[in-house]
């Protein structure tokens, strides 16, 4: 507790003078005393409180009166200095003892100049232990009004000015980090609630700073709320974990929701005015890591493709059937990226592109839809798929290039509909066909299926498929060259 959180109350006492009746509710010195009264319990007298008071406080206190000479010293003033009250109480001044010589006047000037002005005064000054050690000390220092209203003296708190400036740069870390920081930061109550929350938080979290107050997580996260809460709650009862953690959340906004990735810390808050720590909260710093961890995302999928090509490639080259060699390129292409996958050849003999002719779509190959498994060459009585002009696999074909369709929102039995009509397993959600192309012919479209527990396909994904595409096109290719049809 610093030193100006006490000094009100030696104003009001005084060195050496009563506290008038009823002025703060404490008792009387013994000279002011009423007569005894039977009824009343023994308490201390005015002079045991107040040395209790004085002794009681962690900021170094003393006390002059009009003349500059001490009044008052307190233990932690005699611990700073060494001198003890008895030694220090009925000096005049410092001069002699806890001053340099050269500094005593300029010192007992500046503390008594605080007489005549109004409020406190802030000085620091380079006081004199008892072993003959110099301190620097920062005080402050006002006057002591007697009864009548005038000045009747001096009290002058001071503590050590490292001790001082240790105290104001944890109270500027903490304003700094409430306004300025480029981290979020949370102050959460044992209720695991917010309780002060920094304009960058507030940012992050899509709310305003006061509104945010007393909310549970709940209503401010739609995903990962229960996961942060669990963290909350071990640092609350073992403490702070060694290092930070990452959790992706998703955020309500006003724009909907967010999926976000945060690097989050904790601290626990505890009391320092207890005699044993008593947790006030948890400190949350957190900053958002999105776009660095959908980066480190992306150039790992792209390093698994990449890996994935290159060893379809070295199997395929090993198949004496091209339409095998397909379908090697196809499972190696399903790993992490889709549920299902088909191939669908152009029916009859390739034919330069014609869109007055319709595309009639003959199945070649398929993955299982059951349980995982290689895929399964098929088609060899070569009838066309019954699809319709909309169906994207036709669209595909003919406008030579990709095509994404997706259930969206529907629910579960109107998305079974959805890809039944499509004569696609009834778990498929999303979808992505890319064409087979070679020496400028259309030659057939793979289709790569996901489930609804997967996101929809995405540009990325569709040039990895038209890639794959590529690969399987040759192979269709030289199967068609040499009149071999999938059995």
């Amino acid at each position: 507790m610093s030193a100006s959180r006490h000094s009100g109350t030696t104003d009001e006492l005084g060195p050496d003078e009563p506290e008038p009746t009823g002025h703060g509710g404490g008792p009387r010195p013994p000279d002011h005393e009423g007569p005894d009264d039977a009824s009343e319990p023994a308490g201390p007298d005015g002079s045991d409180l107040l040395a209790a008071l004085l002794d009681g406080m962690d900021a170094a206190l003393c006390a002059f009166d009009a003349d500059g000479v001490v009044t008052h010293w307190n233990r932690e003033a005699e611990r700073i200095l060494g001198w003890t009250a008895a030694e220090a109480v009925g000096r005049q001044g410092f001069a002699g003892w806890a001053a340099r010589s050269a500094d005593a006047e300029e010192v007992e000037r500046r503390l008594m100049s605080a007489m005549r002005a109004p409020g406190r005064q802030v000085h620091e000054f380079a006081l004199v232990t008892k072993d003959g050690g110099r301190v620097l000390v920062r005080t402050q220092s006002a006057a002591v009004r007697g009864p009548d209203g005038t000045p009747a003296g001096v009290y002058c708190a001071f503590s050590e000015v490292h001790t001082q400036i240790d105290l104001e740069r944890s109270i500027a870390l903490s304003e700094a980090l409430l306004e300025d920081a480029g981290w979020g930061v949370v102050l959460v109550d044992a209720d695991l609630r917010p309780a002060v929350v920094n304009t960058h938080a507030a940012r992050l979290l899509g709310v305003g700073r006061t509104s945010v107050l007393g909310r549970p997580l709940g209503e401010l996260l739609a995903q990962g709320v229960e996961e942060l809460e669990s963290a909350l709650a071990h640092v609350l009862g073992e403490g702070a974990p060694p290092a930070p953690a990452e959790m992706w959340v998703s955020v309500r906004t006003p724009e909907g929701e967010q999926r976000r990735c945060w690097r989050n810390g904790f601290l626990r808050l505890a009391s320092p005015l207890a005699e044993e720590p008593v947790p006030l909260g948890v400190g949350w710093l957190f900053q958002d890591v999105t776009e660095a961890r959908q980066r480190e995302q992306e150039a790992s999928q792209t390093r698994f493709r990449a890996n994935q090509s290159h060893r379809a490639a070295r199997t395929a080259a090993e198949c004496e059937d091209p339409w095998e060699a397909a379908t090697v390129h196809l499972d190696f292409a399903l790993a992490g990226f889709a549920d299902h996958a088909l191939i669908d050849r152009v029916s009859g003999p390739p034919a330069a592109d014609d869109p007055e002719v319709p595309v009639r779509l003959v199945r070649a190959a398929s993955t299982p839809s059951g349980t995982p498994g290689p895929s399964v060459l098929a088609g060899a009585a070569g009838l066309p798929m019954h699809y319709g002009e909309t169906h994207p696999a036709v669209q595909c074909a003919e406008r030579n290039g990709s095509v994404r369709a997706s259930a969206g929102r529907a629910d579960t039995e109107r998305a079974r509909e959805w890809a039944r009509s499509r004569q696609w397993p009834p778990d498929t959600v999303h979808a992505l066909c890319a064409v087979l192309r070679n020496r400028g012919r259309t030659l057939g479209v793979v289709t790569f299926l996901r489930s609804g527990a997967r996101a929809p396909f995405e540009r990325p994904d569709a040039l990895y498929a038209e890639d794959v595409a590529a690969r399987i096109a040759l192979c269709v290719d030289l199967a068609t060259a040499t009149t071999r049809t999938p059995d």
